[in-house]
């Protein structure tokens, strides 16, 4: 995986900017936008250059088979047990403020490769509940570039803090520029803010 994603990242002209703030240690990674199946593979390489272990999650099931676990594991690939009652994000908080090792885990909160206006709002919440910052990083296919940009910890006001990503991703080049929007649909109590 690491050998695949950083060859096909360096002979196709990509280059890296930015990097995880200092000191670091736990933090949600937004991978926006997310438009085509290249994403994974050039944020992947992205990463691996930066020497960054970042992690991404998937369905617990897919570790039942010995050579799938074994090659999720080793490139960073987490299991989510969606049987148990606890959701989601609980789980992940649990996760993350139990774990004694440093955690960069990647979402897409976009969840598809669709074009979508219903961002799925788990990476924020899980990154409030569990008081770590979230990460902007993006793909400028038109500049061929794998950046990590500023980071913050969420404040508590879904419009306040999302604003915060419509502002860095309005001016981005995804692959496929006609999957991608910021013109996203806020819940009721997603819009509430105190202030």
């Amino acid at each position: 995986m690491k050998f695949f994603t950083v060859f096909l990242f360096t002979i196709m002209g990509w280059k890296l900017q930015g990097q995880l703030p200092a000191n670091t240690k736990k933090c949600i990674v937004v991978a926006a936008p997310h438009t085509s199946n290249f994403d994974f593979i050039f944020a992947m390489a992205g990463f691996y250059k930066m020497k960054i272990p970042i992690r991404y999650l998937l369905k617990q099931e897919l570790f039942n088979f010995f050579l799938l676990k074994r090659f999720f594991v080793n490139s960073g690939g987490m299991g989510v047990d969606r049987s148990k009652n606890n959701t989601l994000v609980e789980t992940l908080v649990e996760l993350i403020t139990s774990s004694k090792e440093n955690i960069a885990l990647m979402i897409a909160p976009e969840g598809t490769r669709k074009l979508t206006r219903r961002w799925k709002t788990g990476f924020y919440y899980t990154a409030l509940n569990a008081r770590i910052p979230i990460v902007l990083s993006h793909l400028d296919y038109s500049r061929k570039l794998a950046v990590v940009g500023p980071s913050f910890i969420p404040c508590g006001c879904y419009r306040r803090d999302m604003q915060i990503l419509k502002n860095y991703y309005k001016n981005i080049t995804p692959r496929h520029p006609e999957k991608f929007s910021l013109d996203i649909y806020e819940t009721d109590h997603e819009a509430v803010c105190a202030g």
